[in-house]
């Protein structure tokens, strides 16, 4: 059995082809730039050679593709968006609009210049990816699933803040399903809110195996309770400090005891630490993130979790997970932070999660998956032994 795992983020996409004969530190992985930042430069060089843009496609990641639209605008350029890829920049087409962009019709778009520099916006391309692993005579043809995790704030209706409309979204989850499962569908499931991963299952539509999705930030912290130290708590807090934002999940036997979630650049060390000994005491408050610039906090026990009684206070993940330093230091924090690496690759935890979730929500799947993850001796065959 194979499936595809990639986690999107807004610096790498990683993806990893799980094959179930082999161990999971032999499967084959790819950190690559992210969408994002592929059509940060393509809309950069366009704008250094003065050429106007047209972008077409789908919602995708903003962040840096949508900074480098508005400079484009702003250089006095021109740049064109249909009105799905324009949702990449605001979900309020008026709001895109006055940025300096104008949203054109599919037709218009066709019918534009060729001269213009014509950008499809999609944060999933299966072409691209089995391109590169053609190049390695690797073949993507007969997978059993795809899993696809990319961050998703929701389409807030007008006039509703999108940090507090993700996080109604999460709540709401995890009352149903308390589990960082419950953050992954079918892609025939997805809520009709989650625009960002409804637009991803639109770009693999035409396949012809099961496809799911998943947010980014549960995916990374259930693949990161993989690693043996992680396993072994059973009440355990684990943050993903990503390049944009910063989650953290206290997790017990349960499933999830609170969650805070916070934007990366709007924090320091001091502040994380306060952030995450305010969740571990069950005292953190949803104001003190959200009107800190943060999407919020949600506290479902109030038992703490005491902190300094074991080895390790915190167990960390994700890009930027250096700003809970390990080693002492003047700078250092007063938190101990382990740094958990599943199956001994901390950039893949977002990929071992979505194959976590996936033997949630494809069952069919899920005894080979879970036998490859909690490192049952029959799997793990040598490369060369596979045919």
């Amino acid at each position: 059995m194979r499936i595809l795992a990639v986690d999107i983020g807004t610096g790498t996409q990683d993806i990893y082809l799980y094959d179930s004969r082999l161990a999971p530190e032999n499967g084959l992985k790819l950190v690559l730039p992210s969408p994002t930042m592929m059509m940060f430069r393509r809309i950069k060089a366009a704008t250094e050679a003065r050429q106007p843009i047209v972008l077409t496609g789908h919602q995708m990641g903003g962040g840096p593709s949508a900074w480098a639209a508005e400079a484009h605008a702003r250089a006095g350029l021109a740049v064109y968006a249909t009105p799905e890829a324009a949702t990449t920049l605001d979900d309020e087409l008026d709001k895109v609009r006055a940025m300096g962009v104008q949203v054109i019709s599919d037709d218009e778009a066709r019918r534009l210049d060729p001269e213009a520099v014509r950008l499809e916006f999609r944060d999933f391309d299966l072409s691209a990816i089995a391109s590169v692993l053609e190049r390695f005579g690797v073949s993507l043809r007969h997978l059993d699933a795809i899993a696809v995790a990319v961050f998703d704030h929701g389409a807030a209706p007008p006039g509703t803040s999108d940090r507090q409309f993700r996080f109604d979204y999460l709540d709401r989850r995890i009352r149903a399903q308390n589990s960082l499962a419950a953050f992954a569908y079918l892609s025939t499931d997805i809520p009709p809110i989650m625009s960002r991963l409804r637009s991803v299952a639109l770009t693999a539509r035409q396949l012809d195996c099961p496809f799911v999705v998943m947010d980014t930030a549960p995916a990374a912290v259930l693949g990161a309770t993989f690693d043996p130290a992680v396993a072994s708590r059973p009440r355990k807090l684990i943050a993903n400090v990503g390049n944009f934002h910063t989650l953290a999940f206290r997790l017990g036997p349960g499933g999830i005891e609170g969650v805070f979630e916070h934007h990366t650049g709007e924090i320091d060390l001091p502040k994380l630490e306060a952030l995450l000994r305010a969740l571990a005491a069950g005292t953190l408050k949803h104001e003190d993130v959200f009107n800190d610039m943060g999407h919020g906090a949600l506290i479902y026990t109030s038992d703490p979790l005491p902190l300094g009684r074991d080895e390790y206070d915190v167990f960390v993940t994700g890009p930027r997970r250096g700003m809970l330093p390990r080693e002492a230091s003047a700078a250092a924090g007063s938190l101990r932070p382990y740094y958990a690496v599943p199956f001994g690759d901390m950039m893949l935890a977002g990929c071992f999660g979505l194959l976590a979730a996936t033997a949630v929500v494809l069952p069919d799947l899920g005894e080979a998956i879970h036998a490859s993850l909690s490192g049952d001796a029959s799997q793990g065959v040598a490369p060369w032994d596979v045919s």
